[in-house]
């Protein structure tokens, strides 16, 4: 069988290497890892010009939109909080025409942490833009407990609750059209959701790509298959 070509976004920041302090378009070694290890190809996507978003998301099977900065509130209508980080904008602009992208032509899609926040906000969705309890201790990952939904796709690839890595200040709000929530923390915030029907669409708040739990990306890439 083919391994599935798995497209994900990339962090476009200043970064240090060797002798070298340049911008880069870079990501986390655990986002490849995880496509990996769940038997698919990984494929960086940097920031690029929305307008390429199609053709770019007709050659992939299968799309993760990774984990990075505040989403720029302007995107959902509100004011920015003082506590809302700097916009990213080429970020959101790439992104969410790659999100709308893999809708409209029903590619796997898995939003990680702040790519399930643009997943609810390109389906016109809001989020909370500051909250406390999710990010203990800075640049340091913590864990909580998940409880999935019964019914919803998350569920059926993870039915028991399990701790997840957790590193986030932010959150869904009002939920985008047609999404479902599929899991949620003990505080109740939105932990997972998705879009019900034929299309493989989900997205997680927590970072499945720093833990040991490869199952949903698994279900992506089998959907990518």
């Amino acid at each position: 069988m083919t391994q599935p070509l798995i497209g994900v976004s990339t962090y476009l920041e200043r970064a240090s290497w060797g002798v070298w302090q340049l911008p880069a378009a870079l990501l986390p070694e655990g986002y490849p890892r995880l496509v990996q290890s769940a038997g698919g190809i990984a494929a960086m996507l940097p920031p690029d010009d929305p307008g390429r978003a199609a053709s770019v998301v007709a050659r992939l099977d299968g799309l993760v939109v990774a984990g990075g900065p505040d989403v720029e509130p302007v995107r959902y209508g509100a004011e920015p909080d003082p506590r809302t980080g700097p916009p990213a904008r080429q970020r959101d602009a790439w992104e969410l025409a790659l999100i709308e992208a893999a809708l409209a032509s029903g590619t796997p899609l898995l939003g990680i942490c702040r790519g399930m926040q643009l997943l609810n906000v390109a389906l016109g969705g809001t989020l909370v833009q500051h909250m406390e309890g999710h990010a203990k201790e800075v640049g340091v990952f913590g864990l909580h407990p998940v409880t999935p939904v019964p019914g919803t796709r998350y569920a059926a690839l993870v039915p028991e609750e399990s701790a997840v890595p957790t590193y986030h200040h932010q959150a869904v709000d009002r939920l985008g059209a047609g999404l479902v929530v599929s899991a949620h923390a003990e505080d109740g915030t939105v932990e997972a959701v998705e879009l019900p029907g034929p299309g493989w669409v989900v997205g997680v708040q927590w970072h499945p790509e720093m833990g040991g739990d490869t199952r949903v990306m698994r279900g992506l890439v089998r959907a990518a298959s």
